[in-house]
């Protein structure tokens, strides 16, 4: 049930079988991670060239970049125009420098939770490594530090409390993919399970 009343403009950018809802819900696998910055770090690695491993002081000086996107998750619930604020994950292929070979990326996070995502879909102008959302920062249940952000995907590939990112020649399955979730998570193909 939505929020409100949709115009015919919105309700164009709500994918097949979801909803529109202004709440951001919390949903996620495990329990909410303390973040000590003195001890965290952000690693690259894999089938780059140069391979990296930030502190948050370092990772926050990168270049920051704000998108406005709608995000939905395969839970139905669709949210339009989010505004997030971080890095781009271009930015950070253009400091670790894929090889040729590197055709995939397995982010991961907390809990020991990964998600897969062809190297393509991460290119796009819209996917950020996120640590700020709606102006302010990102809350601890929402993925606070650091949150991978990939709005043409169901959002379950926008790793919560990212810690790396591993470049590969070949595709692995991620957490949720390895449950029956659909590997492709197109919203607009309804791509929810396998």
């Amino acid at each position: 049930m939505p929020d409100r009343v949709l115009s015919d403009e919105e309700k164009k950018r709500i994918p097949p079988g979801q909803y529109l809802t202004e709440r951001f819900p919390v949903l996620h696998y495990g329990s909410v991670p303390a973040f000590n910055p003195k001890k965290w770090d952000f690693k690259v690695w894999g089938l780059v060239e140069n391979p990296i491993k930030l502190s948050y002081e370092q990772l926050r000086a990168l270049p920051a970049t704000r998108v406005k996107a709608d995000i939905h998750c395969v839970t139905r619930w669709s949210m339009l125009d989010t505004v997030w604020e971080g890095v781009l994950f271009r930015d950070i292929a253009g400091i670790v420098r894929p090889k040729p070979e590197a055709k995939f990326v397995m982010a991961h996070a907390e809990n020991g939770f990964t998600a897969n995502v062809p190297l393509e879909k991460l290119m796009d102008d819209d996917v950020l490594l996120a640590y700020r959302f709606n102006d302010a920062e990102l809350t601890p249940e929402h993925g606070y530090p650091l949150r991978l952000v990939i709005p043409k995907l169901y959002f379950w590939k926008s790793a919560k409390w990212l810690r790396g990112l591993e470049f590969m020649a070949r595709d692995k399955l991620g957490f949720w993919e390895s449950y029956g979730y659909n590997n492709d998570a197109d919203p607009w193909l309804e791509q929810r399970y396998a």
